[in-house]
């Protein structure tokens, strides 16, 4: 049965669901936000309801097997989790259910899907490429990372059919469908961070994706076609300030979106935010590039509005992995920033136009920085669901530019009050008419957004969503 934690009527919630009320309407002064809730404790504003919840099972209960990304087709979604995935059934959102669950360890799992094909990214050094490996030292050359390759024809049954290895692994892909559609490539975005990742087959400098064609037919011949390198220059040489202050050093793309019918990428490439044409899917060239040295400390993840005319980018300040949504971070650092993009062809640039963070302090025992969501398909908005760690999960609105504002959210209090625990929301993404959540401890989520603005939004159905590969939504 869905764990839940059932809404006490105390004066700590009223207060809070009144603050978030304020908030949601444009009238609470910025001392009005809600208190940090208690350990376990759920919150949300009036408008985004928490409606079911599928505990980590099995081999991927344990604290330290962490729930990743998401990817859905028709009635199914798929769970990324550092020791493999899982196949829900969404057919009934409020009443989701384990179709499958696929033991194959090697983080962080990274997923996607196209027609019958699932994607998994394996960015730790590994014995070999099968289920079975295990952990072996990066510095080891016959240890394998890069990406493995399903068939789910059978959602009940996943089949492992073939592995490409990459140099530095696999942190995260993403899905690029060629012009023809009997190609799929695979953009595959590596990154070295520090000594401790350096091996035979990743070394500095590593300035490159790699690119992986894939025959939908004839999964089995997929293979690694280009290493483009991204940044001619070097990218960003780093400013090597200490935390939080500094700025990470260009070696690879944490995260890359592409927007294929508009023959555009986003990058965010740990010192970098980029945007590139990608009208040969084997050659991305670079149009133009921007760095924030004093607020952001590493490029993690972007996302274009629907007319890509603007571009959010998110900071990863402190890995994911330490509390930066309290007073002593401030609301500029581990932000989202949005970018319009202004000019056209080759000339295009990238134009600072705000910060946004989450409006609400998190303990300090929370990680809590801006990670993965998507498009709510609004007509003439442009509206994000976006993932917080334990910052949860909000809905925000940034169609003004200089001026975004949140409209919903949704958070669990801290795993604990004494210890930092990670956990809270990875990936949070908007699919036919509900918000799914994978939570790094928690589990699957599902919300209800019970706003008119879903009410235009369910007019738009998906047949399938990775949220790095961004289609015209209407």
């Amino acid at each position: 049965m869905a764990s839940r934690v059932k809404h006490r009527p105390t004066a700590r919630i009223l207060t809070a669901v009144l603050a978030a009320l304020a908030l949601v309407l444009g009238t609470a002064p910025a001392s009005a936000a809600p208190p940090i809730p208690g350990v376990d404790e759920m919150v949300s504003s009036p408008n985004l309801q928490h409606v079911a919840n599928i505990p980590k099972q099995g081999p991927f209960a344990s604290a330290n097997a962490y729930n990743s990304d998401l990817a859905f087709k028709g009635d199914l979604a798929f769970a990324g989790n550092y020791n493999g995935f899982t196949v829900y059934d969404i057919g009934e959102p409020t009443a989701p259910k384990v179709v499958s669950q696929v033991l194959c360890p090697g983080s962080q799992n990274d997923i996607s899907v196209s027609g019958n094909l699932l994607f998994l990214s394996t960015d730790s050094s590994r014995s070999d490429d099968s289920c079975q490996s295990v952990a072996k030292p990066v510095t080891d050359a016959t240890a394998w990372e890069g990406i493995k390759i399903f068939d789910i024809s059978d959602p009940a049954n996943p089949e492992y059919v073939k592995s490409v290895e990459t140099k530095c692994g696999s942190h995260t892909h993403t899905l690029v469908p060629a012009k023809s559609k009997k190609t799929v490539y695979l953009y595959v975005s590596s990154y070295l961070l520090g000594a401790s990742g350096v091996g035979p087959d990743c070394a500095y400098p590593h300035d490159k994706i790699s690119v992986i064609k894939v025959p939908v037919k004839a999964p089995t011949t997929a293979s690694l076609v280009a290493e483009p390198v991204l940044f001619s220059d070097g990218g960003n040489p780093g400013d090597g300030l200490p935390y939080p202050e500094g700025t990470a050093q260009t070696t690879g793309c944490h995260d890359l979106t592409v927007y294929p019918e508009k023959n555009l990428m986003a990058g965010a490439c740990m010192g970098d935010g980029a945007l590139f044409d990608i009208s040969d899917r084997e050659k991305p060239r670079l149009i133009t590039a921007v760095r924030d040295d004093t607020n952001f400390a590493f490029w993690h993840s972007a996302t274009f509005n629907n007319k890509a005319n603007k571009v959010v980018f998110t900071d990863e300040l402190g890995g994911g992995g330490t509390a930066t949504c309290n007073a002593a971070i401030g609301p500029d650092k581990g932000a989202n920033a949005v970018y319009d993009i202004v000019g056209k062809g080759d000339r295009r640039k990238l134009r600072f136009r705000s910060y946004f963070k989450i409006p609400r302090a998190n303990a300090d025992t929370e990680n809590c920085v801006a990670h993965n969501g998507n498009l709510l398909p609004v007509p003439g908005r442009d509206i994000m669901v976006q993932a917080w760690y334990q910052g949860g999960i909000s809905v925000w609105d940034f169609t003004n530019s200089s001026k975004p504002k949140e409209i919903a959210f949704f958070e669990r209090g801290p795993l604990s009050a004494t210890s930092l625990i990670l956990g809270g929301s990875w990936s949070s993404y908007y699919y036919n008419g509900y918000i799914f959540s994978n939570d790094i401890q928690k589990g699957f989520d599902v919300l209800n957004l019970t706003d008119p603005l879903n009410d235009r939004a369910k007019r738009h159905t998906y047949r399938e969503l990775n949220a790095q590969t961004q289609f015209d939504l209407f």
